[in-house]
């Protein structure tokens, strides 16, 4: 059963997504509209150059763009409430289903390089703790640190370069060949250099912290206590020092989320990647507003709650985080 206390905190972290995302509505449409552009030349195309003053004034109003922007906003936001987020002025068709045809693209992507990237970190940290200072965690260590100075569009380029230029060997844009959306295989093909990018440009950073978490482990005074009594330095390390590791390492995969997110639209836009992060591009550069909004909107709610999840896995692992929450929300309410 959950207490009044519990369900007061519940209601607090509620209350902070919305108030969050109403902020960030506010903020990317009143920016959005001040940027300079003109999305009539999203809707019409090269016509919008050519129409007369009565033609663009009669096209404003059509799109909702003659009136105040604050006047937009209590439009678009009523509407917003009615599950309306407008049409896309680039695709001419409600920006949910624009959203829907790409979104699984993204995920596909995301999803696996999120996957890859701690399974091979933990295995990375692993080894470079059980190897600490010899050749192998050198090397690796070394490598590592230039990979992950490395920026995304720099390597998505150089990617590209060698391996879909030079050599041939991969494509080097698109989701899928022509005419082949229902192949496995191809999918998988034009998977591999976009999800490489994601997965080396983000591989070193959690896998030098969990090494670095290791470590710490290693050195503590229980380690010592156990080696005292036979243990060997195997026992120590996953019987005692990756369970005690792994709780940070959970909370820290929640807390990543926005990280790896940011990258792989970094990549699905210098590989011309049918999803979110290329829809987001395409949506600021053509001012295509609603669009712009919605998925504004849904990358800021994945980031806030993945942080607000990460601060949940965190006051389940140190009681004291949530001790403090607690003060804080007494102190609140005795204000």
């Amino acid at each position: 059963m959950i207490s009044k206390r519990h369900l007061e905190v519940l209601m607090h972290k509620i209350l902070f997504l919305f108030g969050s995302v109403f902020v960030l509505s506010v903020l990317v449409f009143y920016v959005s509209r001040l940027a300079p552009g003109d999305p009539l030349v999203s809707y019409y195309g090269e016509r919008a150059e050519k129409m007369s003053p009565e033609e663009r004034e009669w096209a404003e109003n059509k799109l909702g763009l003659n009136d105040s922007i604050h006047v937009q906003y209590i439009r678009w936001l009523q509407n917003a409430f009615q599950g309306d987020f407008g049409i896309s002025y680039k695709y001419k068709m409600d920006v949910t289903e624009v959203i829907g045809g790409r979104i699984g693209n993204t995920l596909i992507l995301g999803g696996i390089g999120f996957v890859l990237i701690f399974v091979l970190a933990l295995a990375l940290g692993i080894l470079c703790a059980w190897q600490e200072d010899k050749l192998a965690d050198r090397v690796i260590c070394r490598i590592g640190t230039i990979t992950s100075c490395i920026p995304e569009f720099w390597l998505s380029l150089a990617g590209i370069l060698i391996f879909a230029t030079a050599l041939r060997w991969l494509p080097s844009s698109g989701a899928y060949s022509i005419g082949k959306e229902n192949s496995l295989a191809d999918r998988v093909w034009h998977l591999i250099l976009p999800l490489s990018v994601v997965v080396l440009s983000h591989l070193w950073y959690y896998a030098y912290m969990i090494r670095n978490r290791l470590l710490e482990e290693v050195r503590a005074e229980y380690v010592l206590l156990a080696r005292m009594k036979g243990l060997c330095r195997r026992q120590v390390l996953f019987g005692h020092c990756l369970r005690n590791a792994m709780p940070a390492y959970f909370s820290l995969m929640a807390l990543s989320v926005p990280h790896v997110l940011g990258g792989t639209y970094i990549v699905e836009t210098v590989f011309s990647y049918p999803g979110i992060g290329t829809l987001t591009y395409e949506s600021a550069r053509y001012q295509d507003y609603n669009l712009l909004m919605l998925l504004s909107l849904l990358t800021g709610m994945i980031v806030i709650s993945c942080n607000m999840l990460a601060q949940a896995v965190s006051e389940r692992i140190d009681p004291r985080l949530r001790m403090d929450d607690r003060r804080n929300y007494e102190e609140v309410d005795r204000i």
